[in-house]
């Protein structure tokens, strides 16, 4: 990761007719480069008959290329959806959204759970196999998640209410996947931008079903190093890409996202974000 920023930003900041077209477009491609997950477990048993665990992980979790990666919540996927096909067509970028790309862990953890955790009733599962079995596959997506952010260029947290819980002193989230994603973002660290700009290709995942009712938790995360952002920096990020880029043109060799690193550097703020 080089750069992290938190956007605060909703469907309305889109035109109706915009939005609906560019989440269809957004989906389609997205359809289209999704992994194609094995569904039965035969291929990951190994000699000795144990369950490969990193066969398992480069299947169903594989590392791609991407300018950024997009947290968001699972609530949010419309949205995440909308801001990379915002990207890709505006910026040529490409955008990291896990859901759109890898399998469900979800969809894995049935898998296993079906084979090796049900009672001998069929019925029920093992309260202890089944923990087991969850640490593993959950170990897999954080590891692949933590994997991907360190190989993104920037970060992007979509900042909205399902997100982040309103009108918290502290800043709170009830999504495990986004606490880890966001501590990942002050852990990992801050590579030079000639370790990027070689590679490509595409998307997130965030939070997975629904937790039953009365079973909620709740984290305080901090988002104090990440950079705030909101409509109107894409606006100006967007007209001044398509000045350079009509300057320039057709010898134009200037990065997208270095114009939005410029505008939101130390040396180059303004008022031009009010939380």
């Amino acid at each position: 990761m080089h750069r992290g920023f938190e956007l605060f930003i909703d469907k309305t900041a889109f035109e109706k007719s915009y939005y609906d077209l560019a989440i269809e477009a957004g989906k389609k491609r997205y359809d289209n480069a999704k992994v194609n997950i094995r569904s039965t477990l035969d291929s990951f048993i190994s000699k000795n008959g144990k369950l490969d665990g990193s066969k398992m992980q480069a299947n169903w979790f594989p590392q791609v290329s991407a300018d950024i990666f997009i947290s968001h919540s699972h609530q949010d996927e419309d949205l995440a959806i909308l801001l990379s096909e915002y990207f890709h067509q505006t910026f040529g970028l490409t955008v990291f959204i896990d859901s759109c790309i890898w399998g469900y862990a979800n969809d894995l953890l049935k898998l296993i759970d079906d084979e090796y955790c049900l009672n001998s009733s069929g019925e029920t599962y093992n309260y202890t196999k089944r923990n087991y079995s969850t640490s593993h596959i959950h170990m897999m997506l954080s590891t692949a998640l933590t994997m991907m952010i360190d190989k993104s260029e920037c970060v992007l947290f979509l900042n909205t209410p399902n997100s982040i819980t309103p009108n918290e002193v502290i800043t709170k989230t009830k999504s495990p996947w986004i606490y880890s994603e966001i501590a990942m973002t002050s852990l990992v660290r801050q590579k030079p931008l000639n370790e990027y700009r070689v590679k490509k290709i595409t998307e997130s995942f965030s939070e997975g079903g629904e937790i039953r009712k009365g079973l909620d938790f709740e984290y305080a995360i901090n988002t104090d190093h990440l950079t705030s952002i909101s409509k109107d920096i894409l606006l100006r990020w967007k007209k001044e890409w398509d000045y350079e880029g009509k300057k320039y043109t057709p010898d134009y060799s200037k990065h997208a996202l270095d114009i939005l690193y410029s505008i939101t550097s130390k040396n180059n703020r303004y008022e031009y974000f009010e939380k």
